[in-house]
């Protein structure tokens, strides 16, 4: 029996993307952190190509530091929303920001850590009747059994679990599109 939430595909107009925490201090210790914090860009290069909404945030920044500069720096002019809920449905800041979205009603998720901030915001998107397709290879925790079973938690509650390039073609939807084109280099 097929599943109709994973038979939606991701569209543009309907689509934001969310990027949990990626922190100066958190990601030291962050297993395949590199990759992760790839992924999460090439996710962000493709919202400025598409011109989709994002939300960055950093989880109490005075004691674990800002957002990367990779990330920052693929999002000009974006300012990080700092909580201390672990959870970004926990953020009131968060919860105006995404309610001004109007019609956004698909998130792509990524950031860290897996079992834990991103599990969290998940399961409140959920909760609220979101869509989320979470990028297995843009989320991480600092120890892969913990990323598992951050992964297993969220699928079982009704998110999908994708990858960054299928939520980049997936959105992108077509080869013979300028967004297609511009994304190309990034995707080689």
């Amino acid at each position: 029996m097929s599943d109709p939430a994973a038979a939606s595909v991701l569209r543009p107009d309907r689509t934001a993307v969310v990027v949990v925490d990626l922190q100066e201090k958190l990601l030291p210790a962050i297993a395949n952190r590199e990759a992760i914090v790839r992924n999460a860009v090439l996710l962000l290069r493709l919202a400025d190509v598409l011109a989709l909404p994002v939300l960055l945030t950093t989880q109490y920044s005075r004691g674990l530091g800002p957002t990367v500069p990779e990330v920052l720096a693929a999002v000009p002019g974006a300012a990080p929303l700092d909580k201390v809920s672990f959870g970004c449905f926990g953020n009131p800041e968060f919860l105006d920001r995404l309610k001004a979205l109007d019609g956004r009603d698909q998130l792509v998720v990524a950031g860290i850590e897996s079992h834990i901030c991103v599990a969290q915001t998940v399961l409140g998107a959920l909760e609220r009747g979101y869509a989320v397709h979470v990028a297995s290879d843009a989320v991480g925790s600092r120890s892969a059994e913990n990323r598992a079973v951050g992964l297993g938690r969220m699928e079982r509650a009704g998110a999908l679990l994708s990858s960054t390039e299928m939520a980049i073609y997936e959105l992108l939807g077509r080869s013979d599109a300028a967004a297609f084109k511009r994304m190309l280099p990034f995707l080689k």
